[in-house]
């Protein structure tokens, strides 16, 4: 079976400026993937590529094995997009924007009443279908931008950024309806700079930086390969100059760092048996230790490193 995406050497330069490097990525279907970076990472350039609203200054993408460059009608067919913040006429009702974009496709009457019924239903807009779109919410816009995706059903679904600017309800009503859609089997590629939603929603991700790709993988894969190197030390009492380089010197201890109120940050070079050996060292010193925790998951500081390594 031919691959939902395929990138080849993909880039886009502006000017002087390079948006994008050189992207060598397959997405693998029913896959729901994570395209992962800070804003300005080029997350955004790619999926344009992908739906031909610009052309790459080198390389080729395929959707299911057709360029989009040369054939950007046929390479689309099977594909639905949510591009940006996207926007509707405010005086049109959710089932008169869902009537407009079916017949720009070519679907019949009949088609479109049934999968206009449906798509509200999967993105919980039904009893919506007669509101003017002007009275909805961000997050209600959203779901319908979905839904407009969704409507010629697509094997394809190419997000960008689908919960910016929502708030957390917003933020997790659309994280639920990609989840139901991941359920059903579909393949989608979903760009985000939050972490924490790629973990939550997607089997695998890549992570993308200045135009460049620095890793990727599942995220069982991902996250053997991360291992936490950050952590928190607190004590009874905040640590005098002498135990604070008495601790920065440890076997396996990069460096020893005093926050205040007695907590001090420690950054490792090694894995558990470090870890292990540190706290045993601090306990057998006598010092009031009373907790020894990462610095948020091992996955985060990758990505937080990996994003560092470049802006060096």
């Amino acid at each position: 079976m031919t691959e939902p995406i395929v990138m080849k050497g993909l880039g886009k330069d502006y000017g002087t400026f390079t948006a994008l490097g050189s992207l060598d990525l397959t997405i693998p279907a029913g896959t729901c993937f994570g395209f992962l970076g800070p804003n300005g990472a080029g997350k955004s350039t790619t999926i344009k590529i992908l739906t031909n609203l610009i052309r790459p200054s080198r390389g080729q993408a395929a959707l299911f094995g057709v360029d989009v460059q040369r054939k950007p009608t046929q390479a689309l067919r099977k594909v639905g997009t949510v591009i940006e913040t996207p926007e509707f006429y405010g005086y049109l009702s959710p089932l008169e924007v869902l009537a407009y974009a079916g017949r720009l496709r070519g679907m019949s009457k009949a088609a479109l009443a049934a999968r206009s019924e449906a798509v509200l239903k999967t993105v919980k807009l039904t009893g919506w279908g007669d509101k003017r779109v002007d009275t909805f919410s961000k997050g209600m816009k959203q779901r319908l931008a979905v839904a407009q995706a969704l409507l010629h059903e697509p094997d394809l679904l190419i997000l960008d950024e689908p919960t910016s600017g929502l708030d957390p309800r917003g933020m997790a009503e659309v994280r639920d309806i990609v989840k139901s859609l991941k359920r059903e089997g579909r393949t989608i590629f979903m760009s985000s700079h939050l972490l924490g939603e790629v973990t939550e929603v997607c089997d695998a991700a890549a992570l993308i930086d200045h135009g460049k790709l620095l890793l990727q993988g599942t995220l069982d894969e991902l996250a053997k390969r991360a291992e936490a190197t950050l952590f928190q030390a607190v004590f009874l009492a905040p640590l005098n100059p002498d135990e604070l380089v008495w601790i920065g010197g440890l076997p396996g201890v990069k460096s020893a760092t005093d926050s205040g109120n007695g907590v001090v940050e420690i950054h490792l070079s090694g894995g558990p048996e470090v870890q292990a050996a540190v706290i045993s060292a601090i306990v057998r010193s006598g010092l009031p230790l009373t907790a020894f925790r990462p610095v948020g998951t091992a996955l985060e500081q990758l990505y937080l490193e990996q994003i560092k390594e470049t802006a060096q």
